[in-house]
């Protein structure tokens, strides 16, 4: 791991009755405080917000699922963010999640999970040109100033789906400090575009400022699944999909409701009981951010699913439900008498063929183009990240031909193709389209040695 960008993160993940350490590497840039040093002190968050804070990235939330409970396949964004477990400048100790008891002033923006599932807006502010390596005990920034540049402003909302508790600067010493989805960097817009080439040369763990918002442009309702391990002695369940996160859930049984244990400090997952004793059927509601009850209250009627008739194997299996009580939207008009009958007069004859002259977009003009870097390496094995880049004009697909003979283990921000000694990834539904000179980037390992150099990439586009 290349100590200047990377980290080591972990996480708590309760599997049946037994709590275990999952842990991911995420390659991450590095942080800073408002300030330019580590404060000397310990200072409880009391934000106003927008508050500032220094930004790291990391690759992917790891597996079976990230900090919240639920896997990065199934997040309601691609672009996603960690906060701070902890709030104990210049402590570094690993502290027992979740923080209660006599460890309850050490509880950081992550608030015990509390905040998973709320909506972000990020704004890049200052770059630094010092050094930003998150040491323990060390100023951020240092030996530089931060500055202004043509990236300040541009914004992105995230989500968060992550918890971010390591013993090092970034974590601990800027309780503000928020961990970016590095896929999303270049993506923050301004001006209403990507701007495309923040990430690598233009990063450096800028300042950003933050907010929480709702949900943008939130719409339907909740999304409800079993985590892997559930079955009814231990209904592990994830709610996703809320307009203003997630605080609490209440399962219905024996006749009254009653509190939901959250899953360890996964803060969208919680433990349920079945309606009646030993039973697959279920009724939960919600509460939100602020205490309210989601949709005023609605109940949701499910059951454990076939596919789970042991245990649930799957890291996320959604499943189906029935709502009552609550706010309902009346999808039928209502059956009183109208008093007005508008009258429609037609004002096209059918008799008028219209003539359609077929446009044909020739796709020979679409182009990309591919550069491998790998992240790091080890005995048997490597990391790489491959950027994709739009040539002159706007692509809406794009595929890479990796290195012949490479044996890909795990792919993010892609989809993997292999067959043979040959494999391939396109994009995902999110991340295809890209604007004229726009970036994105995929990541992978792979069994082997790291291929040195690193060969050309063949990127095709449409």
């Amino acid at each position: 791991m290349k100590t200047t960008s990377g980290r080591l993160r972990g996480r708590a993940v309760v599997i049946g009755a037994i709590v275990c350490l999952a842990s991911a590497t995420g390659l991450t840039a590095t942080a800073v405080s408002a300030s330019g040093a580590a404060p000397a002190a310990k200072a409880a968050p009391s934000p106003s917000f927008p508050v500032t804070g220094n930004a790291t990235w990391f690759t992917n939330l790891g597996a079976p699922y990230g900090g919240c409970g639920l896997p990065q396949s199934e997040l309601d964004s691609p672009h996603f963010v960690a906060l701070n477990v902890y709030d104990t400048p210049r402590d570094y100790t690993m502290y027992t999640r979740p923080l209660t008891g006599a460890n309850a002033d050490k509880i950081g923006m992550w608030d015990n999970g509390h905040n998973c599932g709320r909506w972000v807006e990020v704004t890049v502010s200052d770059y630094c040109t010092g050094t930003n390596d998150g040491a323990v005990n060390s100023a951020f920034c240092r030996n530089g100033s931060w500055v202004k540049d043509e990236y300040n402003g541009a914004k992105l909302n995230m989500i968060i789906a992550d918890s971010c508790g390591d013993p090092n600067g970034w974590c601990r010493d800027d309780p503000y400090h928020v961990d970016l989805a590095q896929a999303s960097l270049n993506q923050f817009e301004l001006n209403g575009e990507p701007v495309g080439d923040m990430d690598p040369a233009h990063w450096n763990n800028r300042h950003v400022s933050w907010k929480f918002i709702p949900a943008p442009g939130y719409t339907g309702d909740i999304r409800i699944g079993f985590l892997q391990g559930a079955q009814t002695w231990w209904a592990a369940m994830a709610v996703s999909r809320v307009p203003n996160g997630l605080h609490n859930v209440q399962y219905y049984a024996g006749g009254s409701w009653h509190d939901a244990k959250m899953n360890g400090d996964m803060g969208q997952s919680y433990i349920i009981e079945p309606l009646e004793q030993a039973g697959k059927d279920f009724r939960i509601r919600a509460t939100d951010v602020d205490d309210k009850y989601i949709a005023g209250g609605r109940e949701y009627s499910f059951s454990l699913p076939a596919s789970c008739s042991n245990q649930c194997s799957q890291a996320y299996t959604e499943v189906p439900y029935t709502t009552s009580g609550g706010e309902v939207t009346p999808t039928v008009t209502p059956t009183d008498t109208p008093t007005v009958t508008p009258t429609v007069t037609p004002t096209v004859t059918p008799t008028v063929t219209p003539t359609v002259t077929p446009t044909v977009t020739p796709t020979s003009g679409k182009q990309c183009t591919a550069a491998l870097r790998v992240t790091q390496s080890w005995s048997g094995g490597y990391q790489g990240e491959v950027s994709v880049k739009a040539g002159p004009s706007a692509i809406s697909t794009w595929t890479v031909a990796l290195p012949n003979g490479q044996k890909v283990k795990q792919v993010w921000n892609g989809e993997l193709t292999s067959s043979g000694s040959s494999a391939s990834v396109k994009n995902l539904a999110w991340n295809g389209k890209l604007a004229a000179s726009a970036a994105t980037t995929f990541g992978f390992t792979a069994d082997g040695a790291a291929p040195d150099p690193a060969p050309q990439l063949t990127c095709t586009a449409s």
